[in-house]
């Protein structure tokens, strides 16, 4: 099995965008972040988090096929893959995994987070608080591309109040702020 290092050097190899290879890292973030509140390898969720969107860029049409055509080519474990396909709900691969459930949780979330922050005077996630991420969250000409709805189902699979989810999440990226650029 490759190695989470080996990984990230793939992810980087597939991805020009600074801005993608961010969101990449911050859905790892908060994919350890569950592993480790779950009792789950970190390592193996870390994985799928910063390869989820690897093939975006090159293939924004076939994606996340391409990647997941790559990442079984490489030896992935067949659980990364399934979740990567079921983050994308339009492939209809059921999420039957924590990590595909949580996978599909945390990756619209860690968009709006994002964007909360870049609107914030210090562009720093240090200050934001949950009560402005909800009123971020309810304003649906803010971040117009994130999927709410999702955001919604996917803490709804977790078993979580959306609340809970989101303040997990927002806690998990606190912690990497400087790897995240979000300091």
């Amino acid at each position: 099995m490759p190695s989470f290092a080996e990984a990230l050097a793939l992810m980087e190899a597939w991805t020009e965008s600074e801005s993608l290879r961010r969101h990449m890292r911050a859905v790892e973030v908060a994919m350890r972040a569950y592993a480790r509140r779950f009792g789950e390898d970190e390592e193996l969720w870390a994985m799928a988090g910063v390869l989820h969107d690897m093939d975006y860029e090159k293939y924004p049409k076939e994606h996340p096929y391409r990647g997941v055509e790559e990442l079984r080519r490489l030896g992935y474990p067949e659980e990364v893959v399934e979740a990567i396909l079921g983050h994308a709900s339009y492939t209809g691969v059921p999420r039957r995994t924590l990590m595909a459930k949580t996978l599909f949780a945390v990756d619209e979330l860690t968009g709006l987070i994002t964007a909360a922050v870049y609107v914030r005077p210090d562009r720093s996630i240090l200050g934001l608080e949950l009560s402005s991420l909800k009123k971020k969250f309810k304003d649906k000409a803010f971040a117009k591309g994130v999927n709410r709805e999702e955001i919604r189902m996917g803490a709804e699979d977790l078993g979580l109040s959306l609340d809970e989810h989101m303040a997990f999440v927002l806690e998990a990226m606190r912690k990497e702020a400087e790897l995240l650029g979000l300091k």
